[in-house]
């Protein structure tokens, strides 16, 4: 895992590069600890690595490009947004490295350039010239025939041309509110009778496609291109002096004052609708632009020259996904399918119909036969997480059903099964959490599909995030009543299960029911509920835990039985956990850690981290 170190206060280094034997102990020491940024962004660069890796498969590369681009826009969105009101608010508390939130600012637009550069260049010298290698070009206007140039003026004319709206700027045209996250044109254009100069902003339609397809061929010309070629159309009697694409992101975070809201959902809502004209938090503009135009931006919109980027080449690269989409086989990863859990799939000798599955009294057989732990996407989702709601949902015996939803799909069938549970006169209980960032709109119109089915739907809890995957089913049986659960570390969502790696146990152990019973009563109802039996819970009693397993490792390590701590993380940032994990390597314990993304952690400084290895993995599978 590459280092976030960029010598700000990292710990000396010797003649050979290597980190000196600390001398100091204190565990607290800003030179101990990774930004947390910086960290991310060290990640993000692992996904750009997969477009410029030959073996990737080109389509694949081409979606790396955009997933990269995406992620930059999240970043800013919210975690510069969130530097940028620290610094509105006066605040100037230090991170765990010891940066305040100005010196966090700088040290990302330093390391952030040279990528964004370097992502261009991979795009525009890489990706696009062996696309076009394989039938797939984007192509500029200026290296089009007559012909193609006629089908492209009609498209304009027919489709693109009524949906374009020129904004003057001058004294009797204010500045206009230019969106987040959309593509614009900066076009100055002088009359032609009093030679004066004028600017004026065109934006670039997200209704329509970023890439406009030439007839019976797979080029496509970006749409920013086509309208830049036919300005004088929106302008006439005008000379269009030049134009520049560029691109605003603006401050997205929702801030909710969660213990004055009467209603919660009322609030998000609220939020979302003010999230559009949050302050702008990046400028990115063509490198093109001229300075006097670039600085008209900066002071209409309120950024400095950290916030603003030049861009070589093509801006908001996560429409790339678009041409990545293209059905050409041999330039995308070759197809597999995940396999039922043998535990969930029918036996040999019963000879099912292809593809049938495991009835509703069979699913909760299987589980009673004991625990089943699943991994994704290895092993199929459709036929165990999915299966096991769905047929709850069938099961005449099955009286209850309370689940937590974080994020999932648009046509998720976890939700049409919660909702068919419901309208079947089941108890349904159903935790939405509203404050899932950049699902807050999609999960609003979850929670009043089920709440019209009838479903119980609880919003959350004021001040936390509810993260945890879980679902306690109640079944009536011989014996009496059942509690059987699902625990996961995955969203309960079909798409992203194919995607990212997720682990999940089904169980009917009878202290897992209760402990999910306890749980689902305090997210729903008053309850303090701070000790579980068998279940870890944040912030009640998860890191408490994990610390005394580490200090278990320490106090029992030997030379004959050495001890190891193993953690398979998506980030580690809690500077008391990294502690003890300090602690550990300097006990002479083993620490192996599986880090998706940000890594706050300083791991390989002598007397401190020398035993902790930091690997992160990032690849088809996330």
């Amino acid at each position: 895992m590459r280092s976030s170190d960029d010598g700000h206060g990292a710990p000396a280094r010797g003649p050979d590069g290597r980190f000196r034997r600390a001398e100091v102990v204190d565990l607290e020491d800003p030179a101990l600890y990774l930004n947390r940024e910086l960290s991310w962004l060290e990640f993000n660069r692992r996904v750009l690595a997969q477009a410029t890796d030959a073996a990737v498969p080109l389509l694949e590369r081409l979606r790396f490009i955009a997933i990269f681009s995406n992620n930059l826009d999240e970043f800013f969105m919210v975690r510069v947004a969130g530097l940028r009101n620290q610094i509105a608010a006066g605040l100037d508390e230090r991170s765990p490295d010891g940066r305040t939130p100005e010196e966090q600012l700088t040290a990302i637009a330093d390391r952030l350039r040279p990528m964004v550069a370097a992502a261009a260049d991979c795009l525009h010298d890489q990706l696009l010239p062996l696309l076009a290698r394989n039938g797939i070009s984007v192509v500029s206007m200026h290296d089009l025939g007559q012909n193609q140039r006629g089908g492209l003026d009609r498209y304009f004319e027919e489709e693109v041309f009524p949906v374009l709206t020129p904004l003057a700027v001058d004294p009797g045209h204010p500045f206009p509110y230019i969106s987040n996250l959309s593509l614009s044109l900066a076009v100055t254009v002088r009359d032609r009778e009093t030679g004066e100069r004028h600017f004026a902003r065109v934006k670039v339609p997200e209704v329509l496609p970023r890439f406009v397809p030439l007839r019976t061929t797979r080029a496509y010309v970006p749409l920013e291109e086509l309208i830049a070629a036919n300005l004088d159309r929106l302008f006439p009697g005008m000379e269009v002096v030049e134009s520049s694409a560029f691109r605003v992101t603006r401050n997205t975070d929702i801030e909710l004052e969660e213990e004055e809201a009467d209603d919660l959902l009322m609030a998000v809502e609220q939020e979302l609708r003010r999230r559009r004209f949050g302050a702008v938090v990046r400028l990115e503009a063509a490198v093109d632009m001229p300075d006097q135009v670039v600085g008209m931006l900066q002071e209409e919109l309120d950024v400095g020259e950290v916030q603003t980027y030049r861009v070589q080449g093509m801006l908001g690269m996560s429409d790339l996904d678009e041409l990545a989409d293209h059905d050409l086989p041999r330039l995308h990863w070759e197809p597999w399918a995940p396999v039922p859990h043998p535990r969930l799939a029918h036996s040999s000798d019963a000879q099912p119909a292809s593809g049938a599955q495991l009835s509703a009294a069979q699913v909760f057989a299987a589980i009673r036969r004991g625990d089943i732990l699943v991994r994704h996407p290895y092993d199929s989702f459709t036929s165990s997480v999915e299966r096991f709601i769905t047929a709850a949902s069938e099961d005449p015996e099955v009286l209850a059903i309370k689940q937590t939803l974080y994020r999932t799909s648009g046509d998720s069938p976890i939700v049409k099964a919660l909702i068919r549970a419901a309208e079947r006169g089941k108890q349904v209980v159903a935790l939405v959490e509203l404050k899932a960032r950049f699902d807050e709109q999609a999960n609003i119109a979850w929670a009043r599909s089920l709440e019209k089915a009838g479903v119980h739907v609880v919003y959350g809890l004021v001040g936390l995030k509810t993260h945890s995957k879980t679902a306690l089913v109640v079944r009536r049986e011989r014996d009496g009543i059942r509690r059987y659960v699902h625990v996961g570390t995955g969203n309960y969502n079909p798409k992203t299960a194919r995607l990212y790696t997720d682990a999940g146990l089904f169980s009917c152990r009878p202290a897992l029911g209760a402990d999910l019973t306890d749980l689902f009563n305090f997210l729903t109802g008053y309850a303090r509920q701070d000790s579980y039996r068998e279940l870890l819970v944040a912030p009640a009693s998860l890191r408490e835990r994990i610390a005394e397993l580490i200090q278990r490792e320490i106090d029992q390590h030997s030379a004959d039985r050495p001890g190891l701590v193993r953690l398979k993380l998506n980030s580690l940032i809690d500077q008391p956990l990294i502690a003890d994990l300090y602690r550990a390597s300097r006990a002479g314990v083993d620490v192996d850690l599986i880090i998706r993304g940000i890594c706050g952690l300083r791991p390989g400084v002598p007397g401190i981290s020398d035993r902790i290895r930091v690997v992160s993995v990032v690849g088809r599978l996330l």
